[in-house]
C-alpha cells in the first residue's frame, strides 16, 4: 500500500507545485493587477487605480483638485466585465460596464469602458495604457 501511495502523493504534490508555478506568471500576475486596479475603482480609490497606469500616462501629471472633487461626486454601484481578449501586440483588453451614481441628485447610468493592459517585461508588471474611465462623457 505505501508503495502505491507514494507516488500518487508525489504526483499530486509535483502537479500543485507546477499550479503554483503557473498562476505565478504573466496571466496570473494580470489577473492580480485588474482585480487591484477594479477594486480600486469600485472603492472609489483614486490614487490605488492612478498607481495601475502607465508610467507616461502618470508622467503627464497627476489630476488636478478639481477633477478629484468630480470623483468625489460620485459611487460607483457596479463594475463588470463584459469581455476579455488578448490583443495582437501581447496586451490585454476588457470591455466593462460600470455604474456611476452622483451623490448629489442620486441618479444613477451605466457606461461602458475599454481598459487595454501592457506587460512590462523589465518590471514585470501589467500597466493600464487607456486611462481613467471618462465617468462624465467628456463634459
Amino acid at each position: 500500500m505505501k508503495k502505491i501511495l507514494a507516488p500518487v502523493l508525489l504526483a499530486a504534490l509535483l502537479s500543485g507545485v507546477q499550479g503554483c508555478a503557473s498562476s505565478g506568471g504573466q496571466a496570473g500576475a494580470l489577473e492580480r493587477a485588474q482585480y487591484a486596479y477594479s477594486a480600486a475603482i469600485r472603492w472609489g480609490d483614486l490614487d490605488g487605480a492612478w498607481m495601475q497606469l502607465a508610467p507616461e500616462l502618470r508622467a503627464q501629471g497627476e489630476m488636478n483638485e478639481i477633477e478629484r472633487n468630480r470623483w468625489k461626486q460620485i459611487q460607483i454601484t457596479s463594475y463588470r466585465v463584459l469581455s476579455s481578449d488578448a490583443t495582437p501586440d501581447g496586451g490585454a483588453a476588457r470591455l466593462i460596464e460600470i455604474g456611476v451614481a452622483n451623490r448629489h441628485t442620486l441618479t444613477e447610468r451605466q457606461l461602458r469602458y475599454q481598459e487595454v493592459w501592457r506587460w512590462d517585461a523589465a518590471s514585470k508588471t501589467w500597466f493600464l495604457t487607456s486611462g481613467l474611465p471618462d465617468l462624465w462623457a467628456g463634459q
